[in-house]
């Protein structure tokens, strides 16, 4: 099973959030936002910026017929 995380972390007057993706690779939002919904939102748009990314994670873990 393939696990996906994210998190917020507050930083200064609001938070920043991260994506972590299997073998270590993590995307963070770049800003301080006001919640922690826009946080993880910044995240995980950019995380949708680099396909490259979520093809390789596609190539990495097939899918099983179950």
């Amino acid at each position: 099973m393939t696990e996906i995380t994210h998190s917020a972390t507050p930083k200064g007057n609001g938070y920043q959030a991260t994506v972590t993706l299997p073998g270590g690779v993590s995307v963070s939002s770049a800003e301080t936002y006001p919640t922690i919904a826009e946080a993880i939102t910044a995240a995980a748009q950019k995380l949708l910026a680099m396909p490259e990314r979520l093809a390789a994670l596609d190539r990495s873990h097939p899918q099983c017929d179950a």
